[in-house]
């Protein structure tokens, strides 16, 4: 399996992350990842902070003349914006007077407050900004090298935003990258461009689901033998963990709920060329926690985020007396960057559940128990 931890604060020093579960012989291209970085920072309604980041991948451990080791991968993610905050973000000991004492509604800043006993909201928001998820996008990054390996792509596409839903897909999944949202409907992605200036003429937000397709994965990865190895679990563990994210669906799940079985279950058919397949995909390419073989398809619903340039009503933690909620910098819709960090938990749990299945420490051990199961499956 794979694991990963991330550290770091939105204007500290920097972001970083440990990758543990890499095979050793898997080719690292730092121009992919680091181009994954920036597809994170783009999307129609980013703030101004997008300007002063540009996220580089730097590697620290686990990566000798291009090729992982074994060891653990740690990336470093520099933040640009720290120069700008370095007096608020002191390490050392010392005091402030520019402490957040009035709670964002929808945001973790008082809840985690509570929980973690401090005076300065800043001390939680910091952490729990979704800044954070670049970290994640670079390890993402490093399990689609390990997939792509396997002929499995990742994609992402935008379904709709506030009230405007896409209404036809005519635009391929490969050619959405230069879009401005990410969509696969120019018609619709005009009102949603529209509907993105009106939130910020107002000083508000929007939200919207973001599609995430895995393309050419095997039967057979997750299990139905115990809960937390079944792979939709696993999935939604990873998606709800995206900050703004309070839906996932796997397939048509939610579409599903309103139908007769007849009309929901994928048929099973057979030919010597494809094997078993579906003529239909209505289960998101999971069955009984199990891939089945067609696309895996997963959507997360994002609520607008909570950071609003006119913000709602809230109670200073100090004087206890009404005030409004911090003011922040802050984006005004996130769903196309949101789809690209979903590309990214994705290829995680494939890649750690991927490893799981076919596990070795190299590429080439992976790749012999690899092909051995694709023809033992080809012969059922």
């Amino acid at each position: 399996m794979i694991r990963l931890i991330t550290s770091g604060e939105s204007h500290g020093k920097a972001l970083s992350v440990i990758i543990e579960g890499i095979p050793a012989g898997l080719a690292i291209d730092t121009k992919f990842i680091n181009n994954e970085l920036s597809r994170r920072q783009k999307g129609y309604g980013r703030g101004e902070r997008m300007k002063i980041e540009s996220d580089k991948a730097e590697f620290l451990s686990g990566i000798r003349f291009g090729e992982t080791i074994g060891s653990p991968v740690t990336i470093l993610i520099e933040n640009k914006d720290f120069e700008n905050w370095k007096d608020i973000m002191k390490i050392n000991k010392g005091t402030t007077d520019k402490k957040i004492t009035s709670p964002r509604p929808g945001h973790a800043d008082l809840s985690s407050l509570l929980k973690y006993g401090r005076q300065d909201i800043r001390d939680v928001l910091e952490r729990a900004s979704a800044r954070e998820t670049a970290a994640r996008v670079a390890a993402g990054a490093i399990c689609k090298l390990f997939l792509a390996e396997f002929g499995i792509k990742i994609y992402s596409h935008t379904l709709s935003i506030g009230k405007i839903k896409v209404k036809e897909l005519t635009k391929s999944l490969d050619k959405i990258e230069n879009t401005p949202l990410r969509c696969r409907d120019p018609k619709c992605e005009k009102e949603m461009v529209r509907s993105i200036d009106n939130a910020k003429e107002k000083g508000d937000s929007l939200g919207g689901v973001s599609e995430i397709t895995a393309k050419g994965i095997c039967p057979g990865i997750g299990s139905y033998t115990n809960f937390d190895r079944r792979l939709d679990a696993a999935i939604a563990h990873s998606m709800m963990s995206i900050p703004s994210v309070k839906g996932v669906e796997i397939g048509d799940g939610i579409e599903n709920t309103k139908k007769y079985g007849s009309e929901v279950h994928d048929e099973i058919f057979y030919s010597e060329r494809k094997g078993y397949f579906r003529s239909t995909n209505r289960a998101g390419g999971i069955e009984g926690g199990v891939s089945n073989g067609e696309d895996i398809v997963v959507r997360i619903y994002l609520k607008p985020i909570p950071t609003l340039a006119s913000p709602l009503q809230s109670v200073d933690i100090k004087s206890k007396k009404k005030t409004l909620a911090q003011k922040e910098r802050a984006d005004v819709c996130v769903v196309p960057a949101a789809g690209v960090i979903a590309e990214g938990m994705l290829a995680y749990v494939l890649g750690s559940a991927f490893i799981t299945k076919f596990g070795a420490d190299c590429m080439k051990d992976i790749k012999v128990n690899y092909h051995s199961y694709i023809k033992r499956v080809k012969n059922v």
